[in-house]
Parts: structure tokens; C-alpha cells; sequence
């Protein structure tokens, strides 16, 4: 065990050379086009065999140097910030057994295979929320696992379809069978899964709850994990989205997840949530382009994803750990002159979120932006792209204006600074990616160049809503230019709009109230009502008279033995009397 202990203590090193080699092979199959399926016979028993099997393609290959490469990472960087925890290894095997799940998903080309790296998933996600143990920890990973598990059963219900083609293997029929009604079954309860998983409306609510983890894997959960796992089968099932009912309904659910995230962060004042919704508005964001067809697109933001939103997350771990856990951005201000390496990298990582040109987020959100112009699309789905991304850049701005700018507001005595190496080296790793992943996966990804030619004033609308989204997002966090902060309106719009909607009321009480009152008047009528007073109690109060009774004569017990005798010695004189 000591040795098991030192070496997921050491992981870091394994996983970032896995990572690499991992790389250079995807490299090598992008480029040669090649694709390996394994398949494994774990036992043979008579005419019965358990088959396993393994999908590497570029796709699986790169996802998985990406996951490796952000899991090491937050490994290295769970060091110095979980120090003072007593179970740290506890927690890093957790990550690398979460870590593992998301292996076993990516190379699965069967819905078996697939399902147990989901569960998995699910099951270490909930031991990860719950990790710091209280009632809210309590609260959000019971939110967690419930909301997950509708997808679990989607995913067994779409095994149970398959018997129907007689092999979970779905890459050898999915493309001949895509217009079968079994196959659009399928189709349906994979995308249901796909948005369990992937948090979309309107399961949106636990993925801020999940918040309540420990921020290393928050980083690792919204990068390149749990999160995407839901996008990720979907980019292997993309066929059934093409050209069909299936892909119009996710493209709308998308884009109003992608849209309510948006605002919503505009209106939230704790730091993790509010990168939480990010995430979530970028999930929507890659769920929407791949429901349009453009299954790689989606995926190359993915990866460029993954690296700007690992990098965030460590900042605000950094950020907190400084803070002495405080999480509420209003404590904070003027942090650029305490922590300016840190700071540094949490602006480079919002840019990149915001698209700053040349920066990893970019080079995949204007692709999609421009891809999306050209496409074939209705008005309303053209505006939710576009706003979202205007609110992208507003809360962004927001944040950096209310944790950097200004005068510091918490306590007057504090020990802000850059000193934890440890953390600092894996945030200035993921600082370099996110400045140049994006350019170099660009270039890799898409061999085939492709001219995408705009009208002007398409071509700048980009620009546009990310300024505008700049300027309202400063105008919104400075109370003294905004005058609608003060007003009714803006209080009531506020609390709608912070609270996803009332999702979370939906997902909680909306849930449980009605079983709540059911119980209680189950509890009140039939517990505590007729059927107790005519049985339980009932029988109880008739043997409590009959001890009472009963006790009278043991209380009594010398008196009543004389009496006895006395009554047997005239029933005795009785019957002799008789006798004679």
C-alpha cells in the first residue's frame, strides 16, 4: 500500500510522459489515417464469451494526451494546496481512479464498455463533491449523482435498443442503420444521456452545486472530464444528428443553455460558480455546433477548452487558497499587485475564454462563429450564438474588474502572494498551452485548408459583440455608471437571472416538495392516525390495563397468599361437607 501511495504521489511525472506519447501517436494516425480496434476475450465459457474492446483513432488518442496531460497537472498542483489535508492520498487516488473512468469512455467503441467508464464517472464524481464532508457538500453530490443517474438509465435503455442489432459494437451499423426507428431510439436517448452528463436544460442545476469539490478538481471535472464526457459521445454519434429532428432539438436546447449560463454568470457573485457557467455556456456552445454537423469543430473546441478552463480554475484555486477560502468576488480588488503572476495567468485565460485574437479560445470559437454565419440557420439560433458570446466577454470583464481593479476589500491584515511554487509551475505550464494550443492544434487538426468568405460586415460582427460584451460588463459592475443597479426592475430581473431560471428551485424543491407533504400526510393518517389508535396503540393500552390489573395482585402478594389459603381451606371444608 506505501508503495501504491508513493507512486500516485509521483504520478505526475507517468502521467505527463504517457501524455506525450500519447500525442506524438495521434500525430502519426492523424496524419496516415489510421485506426486500431482491439478486441480483447477476457473469458471464454462454452459457447459464451466476454469480449472487451478498444477504439484508438487520432480523435481517442488526443483527447486522452489532453486529459493526461491537465490530470497530471492538477496532480502536481493538488500537492501544495491540499497540503494540509490529512487524506491526500485518499484524494489522488480518487482522481486517478476518475481519471481512469475517463479512459475507459474515450476508447470504447461499445455502449458496455462505454457504460462503465459513465458509471464510474459518476460514482468517483459523487465521492469527489462530497469530499469536504458537510451538509452542503451533502446536498450538492446527492443533486449530482440524481441527475446524472437519469442519464445512466438513458444509456442502459439505449443498451437494451441494441439487442436489436445483435452487437453494442455501434461503429460497424451506426452509419447503415441511421434512418431505422430502433436506431433514432437510440439516437434519442443517447442525446438524453448526453445532456445529463453534459449538464445541459434542464439538468443545467448541479453542475454549480458541484462546486462544493475541492477546486484541483473543479479544474479537472469542467476541463477535459466529467463534463465533456457527454460531448464526447455525442461527437462518436454525431451521424444520428445530421440533417435530422435529433440535431434541430439539441441545436435549440444548446443554444438556450448556452444563453442562460451566460447570463447568469453576469449575475453571480461567487468566483467558482461563475467560471462554473462558463463552463456550461461553452458546453452549449460545442453541443450546438455539433448538432449542426460540424463534429469536429465541436471537438477541437473541446481541446482548446480544456486548457484555458484548467488554467482558470487553478488561478481561482490560487486566488482562494490566498483569500483563506473566501470565494465571494466583492472581498476581493486590487489583486494584480499581490499576485501578479497568478493574475497574470487569469487574465490570459479569461482572453482566451473571450477569444482574444490568437490566443487558444480563438482560434476554435471564431471558426464556429464564421462556420455558423455560412450555415443554413434560423434568426434565433444566429442571435443565441452571437449574444451569448457578447455575454461571454461581459462576464469576463466583470469578473477582472471586480478581482483586480481597485482597492483591496477583505481584511486589512492578509498574506497575499506568489510564492507556492508548486502551483505556480503547473499554472504557468497550462499559461504557455493556452497561449499556443490553440495555433498548433489548428494547424494539426484541419490538413485541408478552407477559405470561408464573409461579407464585411459579418466578418467584423465577431468583434463587435465581444466589444459591446466588454463595455456591458464594465457598465454592469460599476454601480456608481449603471443606475439600473439600483432600481426594482433590475433587483427582480437580477434574481431571475441569477438563478439559472429557478433551476435549481425546480431541480430541488420542485422535486421533493410534493413527496415531502405526501409523506407527512401518510405519516399523520396512518402512522399516527386510525390504523395506530385501532392497532398499535390500541393493543398496546389494552395490555397496559391488563399489567395494571395484574400488578395489583403482585403488589399485594403476601396478602393475597394468606387469602388464597384461606379460600382453598373453605373450599376444601366445602367439599368434605358435601362428602359425608
Amino acid at each position: 500500500m506505501n508503495y501504491l501511495i508513493n507512486y500516485c504521489k509521483n504520478s505526475f511525472y507517468v502521467l505527463i510522459f504517457i501524455s506525450f506519447t500519447l500525442f506524438i501517436y495521434s500525430l502519426k494516425f492523424l496524419l496516415k489515417d489510421l485506426v486500431i480496434f482491439i478486441e480483447w476475450e477476457i473469458i471464454s465459457l462454452h459457447s459464451s464469451s466476454i469480449v472487451m474492446t478498444f477504439l484508438f483513432d487520432w480523435m481517442s488518442l488526443m483527447f486522452m494526451s489532453f486529459v493526461l496531460l491537465i490530470s497530471s497537472l492538477v496532480i502536481f498542483y493538488s500537492d501544495q494546496y491540499m497540503s494540509e489535508d490529512f487524506n491526500i492520498n485518499r484524494f489522488i487516488l480518487l482522481v486517478l481512479m476518475f481519471v481512469f473512468s475517463m479512459m475507459m469512455l474515450i476508447i470504447s467503441p461499445n455502449l458496455i464498455s462505454i457504460l462503465l467508464g459513465w458509471d464510474g464517472l459518476g460514482l468517483v464524481s459523487y465521492c469527489l463533491v462530497i469530499y469536504f464532508q458537510n451538509i452542503k457538500s451533502y446536498n450538492a453530490g446527492m443533486l449530482t449523482a440524481l441527475s446524472n443517474r437519469i442519464g445512466d438509465v438513458a444509456l442502459l435503455l439505449a443498451i437494451a435498443w441494441m439487442l436489436n442489432y445483435g452487437s453494442w459494437n455501434y461503429v460497424f451499423y451506426l452509419d447503415m442503420m441511421k434512418n431505422e426507428f430502433s436506431m433514432m431510439v437510440i439516437g434519442g436517448l443517447v442525446v438524453l444521456a448526453a445532456m445529463t452528463k453534459s449538464a445541459q436544460i434542464p439538468f443545467s442545476s448541479w453542475l454549480p452545486a458541484a462546486m462544493a469539490a475541492p477546486t484541483p478538481v473543479s479544474a479537472l471535472v469542467h476541463s477535459s472530464t466529467l463534463v465533456t464526457a457527454g460531448v464526447y459521445l455525442l461527437i462518436r454519434f454525431n451521424i444520428l444528428l445530421e440533417n435530422t429532428f435529433l440535431g434541430q432539438f439539441l441545436l435549440l436546447i444548446s443554444g438556450l443553455t448556452m444563453f442562460m449560463a451566460g447570463l447568469g454568470a453576469n449575475y453571480e457573485f461567487d468566483l467558482k460558480k461563475i467560471i462554473a457557467l462558463s463552463t456550461l455556456s461553452q458546453l452549449g456552445l460545442m453541443m450546438s455546433i455539433l448538432s449542426i454537423g460540424y463534429y469536429k469543430l465541436a471537438f477541437f473546441h473541446l481541446l482548446t477548452h480544456a486548457l484555458f478552463k484548467a488554467l482558470l480554475f487553478m488561478c481561482a484555486g490560487v486566488i482562494i487558497h490566498n483569500m483563506k477560502n473566501m470565494q465571494d468576488i466583492r472581498y476581493m480588488g486590487g489583486l494584480m499587485m499581490s499576485m501578479p503572476l497568478t493574475c497574470s495567468s487569469f487574465n490570459i485565460a479569461n482572453l482566451a475564454l473571450c477569444g482574444m485574437p490568437f490566443l487558444a479560445g480563438f482560434y476554435s470559437k471564431d471558426l464556429i462563429l464564421e462556420v455558423v454565419s455560412l450555415s443554413y440557420m434560423n434568426f434565433f439560433s444566429f442571435f443565441l450564438f452571437f449574444f451569448s458570446t457578447g455575454l461571454t466577454v461581459s462576464y469576463s470583464f466583470r469578473l477582472v474588474y471586480y478581482s483586480m481593479v481597485g482597492d483591496f476589500n477583505s481584511m486589512s491584515l492578509n498574506m497575499l502572494n506568489d510564492e507556492g511554487w508548486v502551483m505556480s509551475f503547473s499554472i504557468f505550464f497550462l499559461m504557455i498551452m493556452a497561449v499556443i494550443g490553440g495555433s498548433m492544434l489548428n494547424w494539426l487538426m484541419f490538413l485541408n485548408v478552407q477559405m470561408i468568405c464573409l461579407p464585411y460586415y459579418l466578418k467584423l460582427l465577431t468583434l463587435l459583440v465581444c466589444i459591446l460584451g466588454g463595455l456591458f460588463g464594465y457598465l454592469l459592475s460599476n454601480v456608481k455608471l449603471f443606475f439600473f443597479n439600483k432600481s426594482l426592475f433590475m433587483y427582480n430581473f437580477t434574481y431571475f437571472f441569477g438563478s439559472m431560471w429557478f433551476m435549481p428551485m425546480i431541480s430541488t424543491i420542485g422535486v421533493i416538495k410534493m413527496p415531502l407533504i405526501l409523506g407527512k400526510n401518510s405519516f399523520s393518517n396512518f402512522d399516527q392516525g386510525w390504523s395506530e389508535y385501532f392497532g398499535g396503540q390500541m393493543l398496546y393500552n389494552q395490555l397496559k390495563n391488563y399489567s395494571l390489573y395484574i400488578q395489583k395482585f403482585q403488589n399485594n402478594n403476601l396478602k393475597i397468599y394468606l387469602l388464597s389459603y384461606m379460600l382453598w381451606v373453605i373450599i376444601l371444608v366445602i367439599m368434605m361437607m358435601f362428602l359425608n
